[in-house]
């Protein structure tokens, strides 16, 4: 029997949360045939991603956005897919312009949009109402306040939405599989994301700078455009950061430390704090609605209005007993595994996209 295929449509393969989700899912979803589309050339994957066929539109800029759907809506002629599935915001515009009504189209939201850096922009919010009217779309959100938060903001009527967790591989990120973690007289923090101005680590640094008398210190792990800024705020502050660069086994490098923070402004629902959860680490995270959602009551949350709540949250738990801490962390990992786990998304996931290609919606 041929499979069915399924065109999965991403702004490129840097390795983010929504690009290191689909390509996990693919993996997981041998029943399909998958093509993946990138609008830009970048791919911090290689062979992670097992899909059929791999193809870059090659725009040279987002302003060839008129000339980026008539290609997509070649590529969708040519290919003939059973099903689209789009991730982020200029994927999700440009399938909507170019795919015929009769294929389903999919789109996964990652983050609570009100408060995010794109939406702040009228055309960004303009752009999506539009395109969802002229071409509503099978909506998916990582977490069910971002549902809810999605359509109110834009005050778009919902056609067909559902709530679907990120996930974490639970198999891979498993602390029983770990080296021990070096003894250190130093309390080690660490923070895992992409160098952008979401992550919110200029905030981090200023913490840590408060703090540079203290036997603390924090390692960044993530690649990106802020690099060489917030490496000179590090030099003038004298903040304890270290930039560490993107790394490909951080399964393996987490349990080193023994705290781990992230500051995000606005976030969807965050892999990489699950990862840490799903890895027993004692979770500290700024008070956003998605880290609430996601964690609830295992992390310990701080004010993004106030810095120094920040330094003195990191002192304090600093000060607690290993025992104290890892006790603290197991709480988090036996959410995370009984949660958010990949067979859980893997059939919540094979569920909508059977609904969408009978119909029975």
């Amino acid at each position: 029997m041929m499979k069915k295929k399924i065109v999965h449509f991403i702004f490129n393969l840097g390795r983010g949360g929504a690009e290191t989700m689909m390509v996990r899912v693919i993996k997981e979803l041998d029943e399909y045939e998958h093509v993946v589309v990138t609008i830009f050339p970048l791919n911090h994957f290689g062979n992670e991603l097992q899909c059929d066929k791999l193809i870059c539109l090659n725009l040279s800029s987002l302003f060839s956005l008129p000339w980026a759907v008539i290609k997509f809506r070649r590529l969708v002629k040519k290919e003939k897919p059973a099903m689209v599935h789009t991730h982020l915001f200029w994927p999700t515009v440009i399938a909507r312009a170019a795919v015929p009504k009769k294929i389903p189209l999919i789109t996964t939201i990652h983050a609570f949009i009100a408060n995010s850096v794109e939406y702040k922009y009228w055309r960004i919010r303009f752009l999506d109402k539009l395109t969802y009217r002229f071409r509503k779309s099978i909506i998916i959100v990582v977490a069910k306040g971002a549902l809810e938060e999605y359509f109110s903001f834009l005050k778009l009527k919902p056609y067909k939405a559902y709530a679907l967790y990120t996930f974490v591989d639970i198999n891979r990120f498993n602390i029983t599989n770990t080296k021990p973690k070096d003894t250190s007289p130093v309390f080690r923090v660490i923070s895992v994301g992409a160098l952008r101005a979401q992550k919110n680590y200029a905030y981090l640094i200023n913490a840590f700078a408060q703090l540079k008398d203290a036997p603390v210190e924090l390692h960044i792990y993530g690649a990106g455009n802020l690099q060489q800024s917030l490496q000179q705020q590090i030099n003038e502050t004298g903040a304890n950061v270290i930039l560490k660069g993107e790394v490909k086994n951080i399964e393996q490098v987490i349990p080193q430390y023994d705290l781990y923070v992230m500051s995000s402004g606005f976030e969807g629902f965050s892999l990489s704090v699950l990862e840490a959860m799903a890895m027993g680490m004692p979770l500290l995270l700024s008070d956003i609605p998605s880290f609430r959602e996601q964690c609830e009551d295992v992390a310990t949350y701080f004010s993004l209005n106030d810095v120094n709540d920040l330094s003195q949250k990191i002192l304090a738990i600093s000060m607690k007993g290993g025992d104290e801490l890892k006790a603290i962390g197991e709480h988090g990992r036996e959410r995370a595994i009984h949660n958010f786990t990949l067979p859980q998304h893997i059939e919540g996931l094979r569920k909508i996209y059977t609904e969408a290609l009978t119909g029975n919606n």
